[in-house]
Formats: structure tokens, C-alpha cells, sequence
């Protein structure tokens, strides 16, 4: 028999001759270093294959982030061709396909949005604020060279222009009666004696010859606008300034006798405007809406809300658009546009006494109207 540890060879026996070990301990220690070696070499095995399976979904979550947040990198090329070209088809199998491998559905968002960019962007630079001398509004443009507002933008309402006729003509009548009074006043003050009656008319007179010194540039104010507001709504009267500031005048102007519509045109350069949804996207209830316009004198403003449905005021009455994004003074002749940057309205009113409740004229009533210019 052969010692297992120091190879001594001898007739069998329990111990060795040579070194002495006892070969059943021996063998029994042998076994447990085996055993435990070989425990040891499964538990780095499990170890090493749980590293790599997490540095595998490390990388996997890794492109699968990048593909979302960073489709396309800088140079503008499709989803798909940047992940093709980034993406190892290992890990393209691991992951599954990428949020850009359904083409139709790319399509089909592209379809919903006219032009390129954001949508509320385009609206605004199509946005225009309207400035003439009895206030200001805003409108859109519908094709490179006209736009559109309402008609209350571009001429001053008449049944507000006779109120104002006869405020200032009341006022007028007023001052010169007070002018009357001053000058036998100061016949009177020239009749008296000195002492306290003289002196306390004196000061009567100084101080209400102060309060129509006061009184006097503001009729006169007064006066120049209405006698502006008097004449007819000219072209040269408007100006139209755009989104990037610049300011134009109006070459043409064409009002609704039907509907609160104006159309301007402006032929110094080939604008940005809005376009029309396609008929298989109808405005639909609870959609998502938002007016662009300079509510008082805040240039491109823009509001949010949803549309509400279709209104009539009276039976047989023009339709409307109801929404309740916010129309202000100054909004009027703005666009209502859909999340996809499509017109659908021309804000024109409020409902008095209510929160959040506005209209908009329909973008089909404005072709309907204007047809023989803009086709």
C-alpha cells in the first residue's frame, strides 16, 4: 500500500511507517478540502455570472433611455437609423426592439403636425397684434399674404361710439357753462368793495378756474379721439406687428357684413401661417385647445383649456366654438388651435358674468366668408 501523503510504500496498515498519518484521517480531511474547494468554486462562479447579468441590464436600461430621451442626436437623422448604427444587435435582441421600430406610428404622429417644430411656436410666429388708434387686438395669418381678426378689432363698435359721442359733447356743454359762470364771477369780484365777501370770492374763483385748467386738455383729448373714432376704418389706420416685432401697415381691408370678421393683407413678404386640420381630425369634446394673442398689451400670450362644444347664441344664429382657455381684452381676432397646431377658431368673445366660459368663430366660416379673396 502506498501512503497518500509521503508515497511511502508497505505491506497494509492502518498508520504509516514512514511519516506516521493515519490513513482513515487522512482520507476524511482530503475529502473536506475537496468538497469545500469545489463549493468555493461554484459560489465565484454564481458571483461572476451575477456581475455580467448586471452590467448586461445595466446596458440594456442604458440604450433603452438613450433611445427614448435622445432619438435622433444632433444630426437630425431618423430614430431608427441611430439605432441601428449605436446599438449592438446583441443587445438589440436582449432589449427587444427599440421605440422607434413601429415606422406607422411615426407616420401617423408626423401626419397630426403641419410643418416642423413645436406647434405653439408656429402658432405664434403666425400670431400678429393689431394696433389702431381705439385699442388693440390681435389675428392670424390664413395664407402667405392675408389675415384675419375680428371685425370689433379694426372698427370701433357704433353703439359704443354714441355713448362716447355724447359723453364728450355733455362734457363740452359743461365746461363752457363754467366758463359762462367764471366771467360774471369776475364782474361781479370787480363790482365789490374790499373786505371779506371780495376776498372770499376771489379765492372761489382761483380755485375753480384750477379744477378747469385740469379739465381742459382732457376734453380736448377727448374731442381728437372721437373725432378719429367718427371717421371709417382705413387700412393706414392699422398697424400689424409681428412676432419678431417689426411693425407694417395694412394694404388692404375687407369686413364681414355677416360675422364679427375683418381680413387684412400684407404683401411686403411671404409669411408664416396657420393651416386648417384635415377633415379626418374633427374638434372633438374634452380636446385640448389653446388661443394665442396680446390680452392687454402682452404680445403672444398663450392659454390653455379644452374645448367644450359647439354653441348657437339664438336658434338659426351663427355657430361658435365654446372653450374655457382664457380670452382676454386683446386676445379678440387671435387663433384657437388645437395640440397639434391646427386652427380651428377666431377668438371673438367672452360670456359676461361667467368664469371661464369663451368663443371662438369657427376657422370654416372665415374661408366661407372670404372665399372670392382667399381661393
Amino acid at each position: 500500500m502506498r501512503c497518500p501523503k509521503c508515497q511511502h510504500e508497505q505491506k497494509y496498515s492502518e498508520e504509516c511507517e514512514a511519516c506516521g498519518v493515519i490513513f482513515e484521517k487522512y482520507r476524511r480531511m482530503a475529502a473536506r478540502n475537496q468538497a469545500l474547494e469545489a463549493e468555493q468554486r461554484d459560489s465565484a462562479g454564481r458571483m461572476t455570472k451575477g456581475v455580467r447579468a448586471a452590467a448586461l441590464a445595466l446596458l440594456v436600461a442604458a440604450v433603452v433611455v438613450s433611445l427614448y430621451f435622445f432619438p435622433a442626436g444632433n444630426n437630425d437623422r431618423p430614430v431608427a437609423e441611430v439605432a441601428e448604427v449605436s446599438v449592438p444587435a446583441a443587445v438589440r435582441a436582449i432589449a427587444g426592439p427599440p421605440p422607434s421600430a413601429a415606422p406607422e406610428a411615426v407616420r401617423a404622429a408626423e401626419s397630426l403636425t403641419p410643418g416642423k417644430g413645436n406647434p405653439i411656436e408656429r402658432a405664434r410666429n403666425a400670431t400678429v397684434s393689431i394696433e389702431t388708434p381705439w385699442g388693440t387686438g390681435s389675428g392670424f395669418f390664413v395664407n402667405r399674404h392675408y389675415l384675419v381678426t375680428n371685425r370689433h378689432v379694426v372698427e370701433f363698435d357704433n353703439k359704443k361710439l354714441a355713448e362716447f359721442r355724447h359723453q364728450v359733447e355733455t362734457f363740452r356743454q359743461l365746461i363752457d357753462l363754467e366758463q359762462e359762470k367764471l366771467a360774471d364771477f369776475r364782474q361781479r369780484l370787480r363790482q365789490m368793495p374790499k373786505g371779506p365777501s371780495r376776498s372770499q370770492l376771489a379765492i372761489l374763483i382761483e380755485s375753480r378756474e384750477e379744477e378747469l385748467r385740469r379739465l381742459l386738455p382732457e376734453q380736448e383729448a377727448r374731442e381728437k379721439r372721437l373725432a378719429i373714432l367718427e371717421q371709417k376704418a382705413q387700412p393706414s389706420d392699422i398697424r400689424i406687428v409681428l412676432a419678431n416685432g417689426s411693425e407694417h401697415i395694412a394694404n388692404y381691408l375687407l369686413l364681414s357684413d355677416r360675422h364679427d370678421l375683418a381680413l387684412l393683407s400684407l404683401f411686403s413678404g411671404e409669411w408664416e401661417f396657420l393651416e386648417q386640420a384635415p377633415p379626418a381630425i374633427p374638434l372633438q369634446q374634452g380636446d385640448k385647445v389653446y388661443t394665442v394673442g396680446s390680452p392687454i398689451g402682452l404680445r403672444h400670450t398663450v392659454t390653455s383649456g379644452v374645448f367644450s362644444g359647439h354653441r348657437r347664441q339664438q336658434e338659426g344664429g351663427p355657430l361658435y366654438l365654446q372653450t374655457d382657455a382664457a380670452i382676454n381684452p386683446g386676445n379678440s381676432g387671435g387663433p384657437l388651435i388645437d395640440e397639434h397646431g391646427y386652427v380651428r377658431g377666431v377668438n371673438t368673445m367672452v360670456l359676461r358674468g361667467a368664469d371661464g366660459i369663451g368663443f371662438a368663430i369657427p376657422i370654416e366660416t372665415v374661408f366661407e366668408e372670404f372665399r372670392s379673396t382667399l381661393f
